[in-house]
């Protein structure tokens, strides 16, 4: 039986996890699972007080984070909550966005099988660009819907059934995991065989270039920034290329495979490979702190240090194949990027950033909530981490703030039951 203190306990990323105490009483939790229209599987949570008519759905294209701190703020805000996983959750090496695409289609479909009358996507972190990509494809006519992913392979959508939600709240968003990836991605790596090859005159960790020991603060001049952010569109433009010619290879083998069945054809037709990108933690906003001015702390959403999060063997993009690459985590070749998809929102829209993100900067903000083209939409900017963590002891807790904020917004737009009241603390 899955209660909230085990799904609190098998939450995927750390700081996401709730406070078991925001749980209301009388919660009831039930397992379903799902079958996508390309057959794939996958299951999700459903979390209900009773009685909800509308639903908001949690879900990232990498995590699943049962226990995430969302749900309780939803249920308290009078809804239901569906929080639901992907067909490759954890797992860089099958995920293309395209196909994730269906996974989502099939919670919402679920969703409304169910009788609810108004569906929400909440999209916290990635979960964001994953849901405003959805959103997307799904308010096309099915014939006018991406056809094939950025690696070549059909991705059924126009064969597909696409409800579309009535809300969307975009909850820390970052700009996708492309762009993400291509603010952070270390351009001084000179041989991508190589983790340790270094062109010193872009490496964000030469003093000679503005680097200083942390915790203090590193200052780089406009100049290096300016090389810095066009070498790292370099590399991910480098890394595109041997995706593309990968990808080229093996199509090639399997169209010699209809004229001869040569033991060699058929070796690399089969073969499918994996590439690893080292080095993708070196944001120069989370070393020197001055570049896009916040609140947040040194470091990233890896740690604090940054040698060590940037050459280690866990990262963002670490082991992918071409096609994951391409769809994923190429911040030229993805479609799932915020830049592309905003402007498709037209239902009521809720956008929160925390104050003390490092991963999710001011820039970043604005360039988002400015290209969200609903008419309805509010923004809100609260203390906190990129989970919603207090920045320092004594501050509030922007989880909380959230969810109050989350009541408010839903309870003048959506039908819902009672909100549940705090409770007063003595």
């Amino acid at each position: 039986m899955v209660t909230p203190e085990s799904a609190s306990i098998s939450a995927g990323f750390r700081g996401a996890v709730w406070d078991p105490d925001r749980v209301p009483d009388g919660v009831s939790i039930s397992v379903h699972a799902l079958r996508t229209s390309d057959g794939a599987t996958n299951s999700g949570l459903l979390y209900s007080r009773g009685g909800e008519r509308t639903v908001m759905m949690v879900m990232h294209p990498r995590e699943f984070t049962l226990g995430h701190y969302v749900v309780p703020e939803v249920l308290r805000a009078g809804c239901a909550c569906w929080k639901q996983g992907s067909r490759s959750p954890g797992n860089d090496i099958r995920l293309e966005h395209e196909l994730a695409l269906l996974d989502v289609a099939a919670g919402v479909q679920f969703l409304r099988n169910r009788g609810f009358e108004k569906i929400i996507l909440v999209g916290n972190s990635g979960g964001a660009s994953l849901f405003a990509f959805y959103n997307q494809q799904a308010l096309l006519e099915p014939q006018l819907r991406i056809s094939h992913t950025p690696g070549g392979r059909p991705t059924k959508l126009s064969q597909s059934s696409m409800p579309h939600p009535d809300g969307i709240v975009l909850l820390a968003p970052h700009p996708g995991q492309g762009m993400l990836l291509m603010n952070s991605i270390d351009p001084s790596v000179t041989d991508e065989s190589n983790p340790l090859s270094t062109n010193d005159s872009l490496s964000p960790f030469n003093k000679a270039n503005g680097f200083s020991d942390p915790p203090e603060s590193s200052a780089y001049s406009d100049d290096f920034v300016t090389k810095y952010r066009r070498a790292q569109r370099d590399r991910v433009s480098r890394i595109d290329a041997s995706c593309k010619g990968l990808i080229a290879e093996q199509q090639s083998a399997r169209k010699k495979l209809l004229t001869t069945q040569d033991y060699s054809v058929r070796i690399r037709a089969a073969y499918r490979p994996i590439i690893t990108v080292w080095r993708t933690d070196a944001d120069l906003r989370c070393l020197d702190l001055k570049l896009d001015r916040s609140e947040r702390s040194y470091g990233s959403l890896w740690g604090a240090d940054p040698i060590k999060s940037n050459y280690g063997s866990v990262g963002f993009g670490r082991v992918c194949t071409p096609e994951s690459w391409l769809s994923t985590w190429s911040g030229l070749s993805s479609n799932a990027a915020l830049t592309k998809t905003l402007p498709s929102i037209e239902q009521p829209t809720l956008f929160v950033s925390y104050t003390g993100d490092n991963s999710v900067f001011p820039s970043d903000t604005r360039n988002m909530f400015e290209r969200v083209a609903a008419g309805d939409k509010s923004e809100f900017s609260i203390p906190g981490n990129h989970h919603g963590r207090a920045l320092k002891a004594g501050q509030p807790d922007g989880r909380r703030m959230f969810g109050n904020i989350l009541r408010d917004w839903v309870s003048d737009r959506f039908p819902t039951v009672e909100p549940v009241p705090d409770k007063v603390e003595k």
